[in-house]
């Protein structure tokens, strides 16, 4: 019986030693997972945010993608509808001189330079412009390119005053830097 309880007492103690490592093991996981970084309403919330937004780029560029045929169509459609580079200079200066004419403002400089767009079949026309006209006429000057048929892009204006014009009060001079675009001859 001695020996029996020996035993048995080793056997408890064994069991207890057992339950200890057991109850130590457990109390590490639950500090770690304790220590370890939750995310809380706010970051979750940012993240659904983050999430719904991506959502709306990939649908987005989905649209894109789906439409690209068309665009395309539209893109060779305005190069076909631009004048062909053999006419397109002159009637441009034509067009401005026109313009001018009718807004009430008098061309000072006009000069051009073209540049082709390689791989497109396009040239590009930069138009360095000087008027002289009161403020209203180069309003309208302005809103004739924005009406023309022709497709121009005012990339710039440089206001001053018109010293060589003393006699009209009011008077002043813009430089105007415009682009537009031909159709290379094929």
């Amino acid at each position: 019986m001695p020996r029996d309880f020996t035993v048995r007492k080793r056997a408890i103690l064994l069991f207890l030693g057992l339950l200890l490592a057991a109850d130590v093991g457990l109390a590490a996981y639950s500090w770690q997972l304790a220590s370890s970084p939750h995310s809380s309403q706010a970051e979750f919330d940012a993240q659904n945010l983050r999430l719904k937004l991506l959502k709306g780029d990939i649908k987005s560029a989905q649209s894109i993608k789906d439409n690209m045929p068309a665009t395309l169509q539209d893109c060779q459609k305005f190069e076909q509808s631009l004048p062909p580079e053999s006419i397109g200079s002159s009637s441009i200066m034509s067009e401005l001189y026109d313009i001018a004419r009718k807004s009430g403002l008098q061309i000072v400089t006009l000069a051009d330079k073209q540049k082709e767009i390689p791989n497109r079949g396009m040239v590009e026309v930069s138009i360095n412009a000087t008027v002289s006209g009161e403020y209203g006429s180069v309003v309208r000057f302005v809103n004739g390119l924005q009406r023309s048929e022709r497709f121009y892009i005012v990339d710039g204006l440089a206001l001053g005053s018109d010293t060589q014009n003393q006699a009209a009060k009011g008077s002043i001079r813009v430089e105007l830097h415009i682009r537009t675009y031909l159709r290379e001859a094929a």
